[in-house]
């Protein structure tokens, strides 16, 4: 797994508890302007539409090799792909108990191949699921980028004491380290 994106800010603005992992719909361009590093998730949140959930206000500048692409906005609202039973679940997790959905990072992952070309050989009678298993084996190595992936939780704002623990937290494990590296 590659990661394209990072909210850095996430952990330090919200209380993290459960983590989700879905897809993005996304055009070519997008897709390639993610794939060379070319996005921003700071500022940016997932909202609940209907029964549907968008990444809102992440920016993905368009793609510099794409020519010119009429009327794009970066910050535009791209849907999520979760399944209904996850959706339902996050739904009534953030109206019920007044959570936040926090994008953590967009990262590449690997699948096997969808489109599987058939090995069958002229002469040979087999069975096409075993010919179907057959592909997906010899094709599963040979997947080149993958596909792009969100992975965002379910969070809880944290208030300025917090906040500053935190910051305490990491002082005092920064001075401890460079006192173990001076022994």
């Amino acid at each position: 797994m590659t990661t394209l994106g990072f909210n850095r800010r996430a952990n330090f603005e919200y209380a993290l508890l459960d983590k989700y992992e879905a897809g993005l719909i996304l055009t070519g361009a997008e897709v390639k302007s993610v794939k060379t590093g070319h996005i921003s998730l700071k500022e940016s949140f997932v909202t609940i539409k209907g029964n549907e959930l968008f990444l809102t206000n992440a920016n993905i500048p368009p793609y510099k090799h794409a020519g010119d692409i009429k009327n794009y906005d970066p910050t535009r609202s791209r849907k999520l792909l979760l399944r209904k039973s996850e959706i339902k679940h996050l739904i009534g997790k953030s109206r019920a108990e007044g959570l936040t959905l926090v994008p953590i990072r967009v990262y590449t992952k690997k699948h096997p191949a969808r489109n599987a070309i058939f090995l069958n050989k002229p002469g040979k009678t087999g069975h096409l699921n075993d010919t179907i298993k057959e592909s997906i084996n010899f094709k599963k190595h040979n997947v080149a980028g993958g596909l792009l992936k969100l992975e965002f939780a379910v969070g809880k704002g944290k208030k300025k004491f917090d906040k500053r623990e935190t910051i305490k937290k990491r002082e005092e494990e920064k001075r401890i380290k460079r006192r173990i590296k001076i022994m």
